[in-house]
């Protein structure tokens, strides 16, 4: 048997015990990292506004009534706004792909030399050399497509966005909002003395914003309780701002 067929018997006899590794390992990778980004904004805005304007309000002694309904309607107004920004960023991630995706179509077939030199460029920078990367290049320009997603990932480092992105972005950080929003306002609907459902108010949303920083935390893989305490401290720091700036108009 020559060396090539001995080669070639190894070969084909690794592949089924490659396969069989693959079958049995299963890799652990959170994918919801846009959810969890839109969340984030969404929660962290709906605690942080309303609150600080709740305690705005509770400084100029206004009545719990008020403090509501301001409060309600600031959440709403600022659950469309948060929605539509989250929406439009979407959309402008998506409209920026498909230009530089036309671009680098274009300059696949205007020239085409330039762009394999570009792959090989981006191959060399991992370390392969030219016998080694010069198939991978001529594998690509005999298949459009992969080269053109070769280089649309490797090149300008874009993923093609979702295209349920926009309006999943737009719900998500709307919805997330109002659940945040609520949380300072609850005390103001069962406590007619605004100056005493504040106290609630800060004890309530203080204990949120901990909860919320921790969780925040742990799914961006930072320290939680370093977080915890961070989002707490800012959202205090945001209220005693309100309250004292209200009080001082009013003197």
């Amino acid at each position: 048997m020559s060396s090539e067929e001995d080669e070639s018997t190894t070969r084909i006899s690794i592949e089924p015990e490659k396969q069989s590794l693959l079958d049995h390992h299963t890799e652990k990778h959170f994918t919801a990292g846009e959810i969890v980004r839109d969340i984030i904004i969404g929660v962290s805005d709906g605690l942080t506004v309303p609150f600080a304007l709740a305690a705005g309000l509770s400084g100029a002694n206004a009545s719990s009534s008020i403090v509501l309904t301001a409060g309600v309607a600031e959440v709403a107004a600022g659950a469309i706004s948060m929605g539509l920004g989250g929406y439009l960023a979407a959309k402008s991630e998506e409209d920026h792909y498909a230009r530089e995706m036309k671009r680098e179509q274009e300059e696949i077939v205007a020239v085409p030399e330039t762009e394999a030199a570009e792959v090989a460029e981006i191959l060399a920078q991992y370390g392969i050399e030219p016998d080694e990367y010069t198939p991978v290049v001529n594998a690509l320009r005999k298949n459009p497509p992969a080269w053109l997603d070769f280089m649309m990932r490797f090149e300008l480092g874009l993923e093609k966005p979702d295209p349920k992105r926009a309006l999943q972005s737009a719900f998500t950080i709307a919805i997330a909002y109002v659940l945040g929003g609520f949380i300072p306002l609850l005390p103001y609907i069962f406590i007619p003395q605004a100056m005493e459902a504040v106290v609630a108010s800060v004890i309530i949303t203080l204990f949120a914003l901990f909860v919320f920083g921790y969780a925040k935390g742990h799914f961006t893989d930072s320290k939680p309780l370093r977080s915890a305490f961070e989002t707490a401290f800012i959202g205090a720091i945001a209220s005693a701002a309100a309250f004292g700036m209200a009080k001082a108009v009013q003197h």
